[in-house]
């Protein structure tokens, strides 16, 4: 095949890129092998940031001479000799497989010079990162490469121009070169028959959280969220209800039971405030509080947005804040319009995908699970009863007065004679929990 005629396979299969966004990936290609220069770079984006998420180290570990082969036939696509797999340095046995697998191919003539006679010379390294998520940005990592503090810059110009030391480069993860040499092998043709019209293929998704079976899973474009986590994943366990699904890294959107027939493709995804991502999937069961999830993801990305941007840096920055009062019972009246004008705000100005979907969490728990915002605001009231600074633990009539819990109160808040009732003093108690965790009848309650 001509690269040309891979480049055209490649755009026919519908391929998309699995790491974020979604980018048709043939289209990608054409534009980087479009760009005239001396010189052009191949990057797989190995930097798997997402906590929960270990979909490319999974290939990495268990099959790193595909991610060669995806990255040789996008080279030999583009014009390109060299190439970069950018990975996490928290991934030592994928480092070192890759390591063995390249070394395995240069003797075999699969990598180096003049590959299977035909002229065409290809060279990958590896560049370890240093666990930055901002890294995962594609310009950023660019600039990690360089040996630059990892920071995206604008756009256009983009990577296909200037990307690389100023070189036209292509950027795709590992999913989406694993993709490929299964596409050159079968045909477009083949892996067009999964998937929807518009998202062709497969996708893998790692289940986490509040479900029976975690793991990774390889599941058809299209398929619903209730078959991802009932089929496949078990169902709740403990016998708890389901409440909401989490898709997309720190940066998807919370999901509630009425969307769990909802088709798990790109699109569907973006219309209802979620996106695809990495393919993470968080379950969470009735006993989460959404306002506390919320501000969980949010204090992630804003732990690791790399201060380049305004919006990103300061925005993020003031509602955590305001995530966080209310969580701890200081929420004050117009607060869910300000997050919701901040997050809408942060979202259109900020610099990269980063701080442009950092505010995913708390726009979707607002849109999908407000009356728990307003119960913590009006209320002062968790109704999860997760939010420690607004539980209140109290002892029921199955107290026998064994007195457990008073000793270990450590601040005296509880008091009741032996074998009688006891009573928690609310204007003493810390909230720690330390009584309920002791008591044998189950008589302590939070809520």
């Amino acid at each position: 095949m001509t690269p040309d005629e891979v480049v055209d396979e490649v755009k026919k299969s519908g391929l998309r890129g699995r790491g974020g966004g979604g980018f048709p990936t043939g289209l990608k290609w054409s534009f980087a092998k479009q760009s005239v220069n001396d010189k052009k770079y191949v990057i797989c984006n190995a930097d798997e940031g997402d906590p929960g998420a270990f979909m490319d180290r999974s290939v990495l570990e268990g099959d790193p001479h595909k991610i060669l082969e995806g990255m040789a036939i996008c080279g030999y696509a583009i014009g390109a000799d060299e190439g970069y797999i950018y990975v996490r340095a928290e991934y030592p046995l994928a480092i070192k497989r890759l390591r063995i697998a390249i070394e395995q191919a240069e003797a075999m003539g699969f990598l180096g010079e003049n590959i299977f006679d035909s002229g065409f010379n290809f060279q990958i390294h590896i560049k370890e990162g240093a666990g930055a998520f901002v890294c995962g940005e594609e310009t950023a990592l660019m600039a990690s490469i360089e040996g630059k503090r990892g920071m995206p810059r604008p756009r256009p110009p983009f990577p296909a121009v200037s990307g690389l030391w100023g070189k036209p480069t292509n950027i795709n993860n590992v999913e989406t070169f694993a993709n490929v040499p299964l596409i050159l092998v079968n045909g477009a043709d083949w892996y067009c028959q999964f998937g929807t019209e518009k998202s062709k293929g497969t996708k893998v998704v790692a289940l986490t959280g509040k479900i029976n079976n975690t793991g990774l899973a390889e599941v058809p474009m299209g398929i619903t969220m209730r078959e991802i986590i009932y089929d496949i994943g078990g169902g709740i366990n403990n016998g708890k209800k389901f409440k909401a699904v989490q898709i997309g890294g720190p940066s998807g959107g919370c999901l509630p039971e009425e969307l769990l027939d909802l088709p798990v493709d790109y699109d569907s995804l973006i219309a209802v405030g979620a996106m695809m991502g990495s393919g993470g999937l968080v379950v969470m069961d009735e006993d989460t509080c959404m306002v506390d999830v919320a501000k969980f993801f949010l204090n992630f990305t804003q732990s690791e947005s790399c201060g380049k941007c305004t919006p990103c840096r300061e925005g993020t920055k003031r509602m955590l804040e305001i995530l966080t009062r209310i969580t701890e019972g200081q929420g004050r009246e117009g607060d869910i319009e300000l997050l919701e004008n901040m997050a809408k705000n942060i979202k259109e100005t900020a610099l990269c995908g980063l701080g442009q979907t950092a505010p995913n969490p708390v726009l979707s728990t607002l849109k999908y699970f407000r009356n728990e915002y307003e119960a913590h605001i009006k209320e002062k009231r968790c109704p999860a009863g997760v939010c420690e600074k607004m539980a209140i633990y109290t002892i029921t009539d199955k107290c026998k007065g064994c007195g457990l819990c008073a000793k270990t109160c450590p601040v005296k808040a509880i008091s009741g004679s032996l074998k009688q009732q006891h009573v928690i003093d609310q204007a003493i108690c810390i909230k720690c929990g330390a009584c309920m965790s002791v008591c044998p009848f189950k008589a302590i309650t939070k809520g």
